[in-house]
């Protein structure tokens, strides 16, 4: 809409893309309306908007998918523009024609770009008749034997959502079931189409901005090829690959600006390719919106890429030529999720998200340092229904090396209390020496061992020392909270006598007993000979630790949530479960019980009560943030209990069934 004037800004979406766009609106002036769901009426871009407006439900698709109701509360609060974020109505055709035809502006592309690339499989001809390399597509009814592997991918988004790997014919359907499935939940569009699976490659994305004059910029290139489930985890600018080989920029760049100009596309965008080793590429889609990673471009720039976004829908023309890049930028998603546990997400409270160095938040950085972008806040609760992505941490430095060392600083140690998360795997990655030398590729988990790289990042001997401190620590509190005697160390006696106990339980490691006593010289920890106690308050402990060249101060910090302790200390982060001085055996949970991993919705079972099951045969599928999730038999042995039907709502640790192991007989 050329000529358009912009005052106020409806952001269809939730988060930090809409923290986002709104931080960039308060820049330039502009008011900002949320919508928000039941579920994320206490979200932090609720309370940051001048006008929030309620759509009621939890699930996308009673709230952010109903575009009706967005258009409504645009018009009801006397919004004048809609951004749609990434995600949920982003790509969809219809919404942006919607939002057209009530006489607002859109924030995107044109209706008819969005049609043309919302098709992968349509969108991948037409590049093909426009001289762009691209992977055969090929129709999941005709897929052989000789096509696997193959890559199942959602035609109407992406971020993972409906994709699988297959490499046995016999998965193929119910592969192509599942998928499915997951891509109607998350876009509304069922449609699936399958490609060439390239076990190893490297995931090269163009950013485009173009205006209504003409003008096509390829602002910068990205490497995002380190990924889980087809999901990306660390993404950056500029690629390692690129900068090393010569020649690739230009004709990555030249292949993005034909792209866009086929489809007459304006605003911005990105063209995706995956490329091998030598240089060459292929074109994977065209995602006609802002990316999630997009502000490594815009450290690496200079560039407000929201901004922009607003200048052209308004009309504005962009210069002849982008910025040059400068300097390196990397960002990490950190997601609420146990990479250990086949990735799986995690709900519950955030009672603590601080990180270190963080200059600023949804804005530039003109020099080294770190970025923060994040829906949540302390105290933010995470549920079942949406992504479960905590933040964006960008940093920027002049070279790729002080950006790495930067980034994994910060994430090492931030405070992050109340919901595992894949913290430890990304500073693992950063710090590694094939991540370090740019040898990236989307086989990196399982080139480098996930064990490995979701490992604690605390060694077994910091655990120890902090599993000390949370003693000590809690002692304090203890003497904090007594009536009678309070001055006195917890335990003290002036003769000897038993040390005090107090056990914890560790996610990682299981459970530590910590035998301690006071005396007349200060504190005796069972186990710990030499170590000397500096100081103890119920939130910060010192200890002197001896060393084989003298003792050295190590500081360790302490909050406690009920039962959970977190202690942080630049070991590395420790999390526990304070265990009680009695169990009650109703608490006890029968052998071979399959406990729910995450709250979610029951969506199939997969074995009749009373059948015999292997060990790892499903049992029954989780929905939970837009991702199915199989439960597994953990033992072969019989299906003696189903306490779930279909559609039923599960809490995390619910007994959902039990599997009775029996004796293998000799016939």
């Amino acid at each position: 809409m050329t000529g358009a004037h912009i005052t106020n800004v409806l952001v269809a979406n939730r988060g930090e893309i809409a923290r986002r766009v709104f931080a960039t609106c308060r820049r330039m002036g502009l008011g900002s309306v949320a919508v928000y769901s039941d579920a994320d009426a206490a979200a932090p871009h609720v309370a940051e908007a001048d006008a929030a407006v309620r759509l009621p439900g939890n699930t996308p698709a009673e709230t952010y998918l109903r575009a009706e109701l967005i258009i409504e509360a645009a018009l009801a609060t006397g919004a004048d523009a809609i951004h749609p974020g990434y995600g949920f109505l982003s790509e969809n055709a219809e919404f942006a024609k919607a939002v057209l035809d009530a006489g607002l502006v859109w924030i995107g592309p044109p209706v008819e770009a969005i049609e043309q690339m919302g098709s992968k499989v349509a969108s991948k001809k037409m590049m093909d008749a426009a001289g762009v390399p691209v992977l055969a597509e090929l129709d999941p009814d005709e897929v052989t034997e000789a096509h696997l592997p193959v890559l199942i991918k959602a035609s109407a988004g992406g971020g993972g959502r409906g994709m699988r790997v297959v490499r046995e014919l016999a998965d193929l359907t119910p592969q192509i079931e599942a998928a499915r499935r997951e891509a109607e939940s998350a876009f509304g569009d069922p449609t699936v189409f399958c490609e060439r699976y390239l076990e190893t490659g490297r995931h090269i994305e163009v950013q485009v901005m173009a205006d209504t004059h003409g003008v096509i910029w390829a602002v910068g290139e990205r490497e995002c090829s380190i990924q889980r489930r087809h999901q990306k985890v660390i993404e950056e600018a500029p690629s390692p690959l690129v900068e090393r080989t010569e020649g690739m920029r230009a004709r990555l760049f030249e292949a993005a600006r034909l792209a866009a100009g086929a489809i007459g596309y304006t605003g911005a965008g990105t063209v995706e390719f995956l490329a091998d080793e030598r240089g060459e590429f292929f074109f994977l889609e065209m995602n006609t919106r802002l990316q999630v990673e997009h502000p490594v471009t815009e450290c690496t720039t200079g560039l407000d890429l929201v901004r922009l976004q607003l200048d052209v829908a308004a009309g504005g023309a962009l210069p002849a030529e982008p910025p040059a890049m400068r300097g390196h930028s990397i960002e990490v998603r950190l997601y609420a999720e146990d990479p250990a546990q086949d990735w799986q997400p995690q709900s519950g409270t955030v009672h603590r998200i601080d990180i270190p160095s963080v200059r600023t938040e949804f804005d530039l950085l003109d020099r080294p340092g770190v970025r923060l972008d994040t829906g949540v806040v302390d105290g933010s609760v995470v549920g079942v229904h949406y992504d479960p992505m905590l933040a964006k941490v960008i940093s920027y430095a002049e070279t790729r090396g002080e950006a790495a060392r930067l980034l994994a600083s910060a994430l090492h140690r931030a405070k992050i209390h109340g919901l595992v998360t894949n913290r430890d795997l990304l500073v693992r990655v950063l710090r590694h020496p094939a991540f370090l030398a740019g040898d990236t590729d989307t086989a990196f988990f399982a080139t480098h061992g996930l064990d490995a790289l979701a490992a604690p990042l605390v060694s077994e001997s910091g655990e120890a020392l902090s599993i000390v401190a949370a003693a000590l620590a809690d002692a304090a509190a203890n003497r904090g909270r007594a009536r009678v005697g309070g001055g006195l160390p917890s335990g003290w006696r002036n003769l000897p006598s038993q040390s005090q106990r107090k056990s914890y339980e560790s996610r990682a490691t299981g459970t530590h007993e910590v035998g301690y006593r006071f005396g007349r010289t200060g504190v005796a920890v069972d186990g710990h000979d030499g170590l000397e106690l500096v100081e103890a308050a119920a939130d910060r402990v010192v200890l002197s630790v001896p060393g084989e060249r003298g003792p050295v101060r190590r500081q360790f910090a302490v909050a406690r949530y009920g039962d959970q302790v977190y202690v942080d200390s630049p070991l590395g982060p420790v999390a526990l479960r304070r265990l009680p001085r009695f169990s009650d055996p109703a608490d006890q949970v029968a052998t071979g019980s399959l406990l729910a991993p995450m709250p979610g919705s029951v969506i199939r079972l997969g074995a009749e009560l009373g059948s015999h099951v292997e060990q790892g045969q499903p049992i029954l599928w989780l929905e939970a943030m837009k991702m199915e999730h199989t439960i597994a038999a953990p033992a072969a042995g019989v299906l003696s209990a189903v306490n779930v039907t279909v559609g039923q709502q599960v809490d995390v640790g619910a007994v959902l069934a039990v599997v009775e192991p029996v004796e293998n007989q000799e016939n």
